[in-house]
């Protein structure tokens, strides 16, 4: 396997002065794909008409076909789109719902996903409806349960996590979604933290729809994203902006909804050479298990405990923050503003009435970037009191 951590900085453009361990916000592109994106770029500024009518076409079909392979699905079964919210914002507001109807959402589904849920319910007097997931110590088997648990005969749709970003939980998808299939309720999966912090593969997940990143873990230009749907699911499916190609087929639809820069797109199929080249498979493991190391040690600095471990943990993993009286929102923006301030990026997240450091594992992170960050955090939490 290839040198990581320190060994492959070069590779990024990112300031190593800065304590740089929240990949799983927003990712960050390497030179290489940022080269790529920008060889995009020129090529269609020297004539962006025939860029757009004779290259980009066959182009974005090309990148998809790729993304397909790298996920599992075909390629006519995925659309690129700027982010994971907004795949799932098209599939939400596609729904037709009737009064009385529900959606159901997970506790600690996405903050953006959840409110478009809720504004979708409210306009069409349906209602949203929360399968608890247990923290900090769940089980799968509850997970599963507790979803099952909360489908009705009003269910229309399960919208649920793959990795749940307030609390690094890399769920069950497969059996949620079979379970929620045995109850005739088809699911959405909000995979914002999916693509290559895991492998994929859509046909053996079994989701009606998936909506990922490319700009996380896969390290794609920031605007990468897919909504994969299956072939069943893609008819009366429209994206957010609706343009020229309304009701031609998704793919006539969601692949031009109008000018714009493509080239993040197109530089996802370097994202995978990447990728590959950092033997993609053995990285998604050691990245698995630096978060697993790092979160027990920083547990160990702050006198404190984990978030979940085990088949439960990812490339991300969760610290309790060791302190007195009440966790608030409020007191987690400002101790990430002074975090930030600080010189390190870690969010915190309120779960189950306590303040949580939230850690990512990239290829460019080693353990002692970690014990750096407990030395930060306990200087952080000294003077926040």
């Amino acid at each position: 396997m290839p040198l990581l951590g320190k060994a492959v900085r070069h590779e990024w453009a990112l300031d190593w002065d800065f304590l740089s361990v929240n990949h799983g916000s927003f990712g960050a592109a390497p030179r290489v794909v940022l080269a790529a994106q920008q060889d995009w770029q020129r090529q269609m500024e020297a004539q962006p008409g025939r860029f757009m009518r004779a290259v980009l076409p066959d182009a974005l079909r090309h990148a998809a076909d790729r993304l397909g392979a790298f996920i599992g699905a075909d390629n006519t079964d995925i659309a690129f789109v700027d982010n994971a919210t907004t795949g799932c914002n098209a599939v939400l507001r596609s729904l037709r719902l009737q009064p009385g109807d529900e959606i159901l959402v997970l506790t600690h589904g996405y903050g953006a996903v959840r409110n478009t849920v809720r504004y979708v319910a409210e306009r069409a007097g349906a209602r949203m409806v929360e399968a608890e997931v247990p923290f900090p110590h769940p089980g799968a088997d509850t997970i599963v349960a507790n979803i099952a648990g909360a489908l009705t005969k009003r269910t229309r749709l399960a919208v649920v996590e793959h990795s749940t970003s307030g609390s690094a939980l890399v769920l069950p998808l497969r059996r949620i979604v079979a379970a929620c299939h045995d109850a005739g309720v088809p699911a959405l999966v909000d995979g914002a933290h999916g693509p290559a912090q895991r492998a994929l593969d859509m046909r053996a997940i079994g989701a009606d729809w998936y909506a990922g990143n490319c700009h996380k873990w896969l390290c794609a230009p920031k605007g990468s994203a897919f909504l994969y749907a299956t072939s069943q699911r893609q008819q009366d499916l429209h994206p957010v902006t609706i343009s020229h190609g309304l009701d031609k087929g998704f793919l006539a639809e969601f692949d031009w909804t109008g000018t714009r820069d493509f080239s993040a797109y197109l530089a996802s199929t370097v994202a995978i050479d990447f990728h590959d080249r950092l033997r993609g498979e053995a990285l998604m493991a050691r990245n698995i298990g630096l978060a697993g190391d790092a979160t027990s040690l920083l547990a160990r600095r702050l006198n404190t405990e984990p978030g979940a471990t085990g088949v439960l943990a990812g490339s991300m993993g969760m610290v309790r923050l060791p302190l007195a009286g009440s966790a608030t929102p409020e007191r987690s923006t400002d101790l990430r503003a002074r975090l930030l301030a600080a010189g390190t990026d870690a969010p915190t997240h309120v779960q189950s009435g306590a303040i949580w450091l939230r850690i990512s594992a990239a290829a460019y992170n080693d353990i002692e970037d970690y014990e750096r960050l407990g030395e930060i955090v306990a200087r952080v939490v000294r003077e926040a009191g």
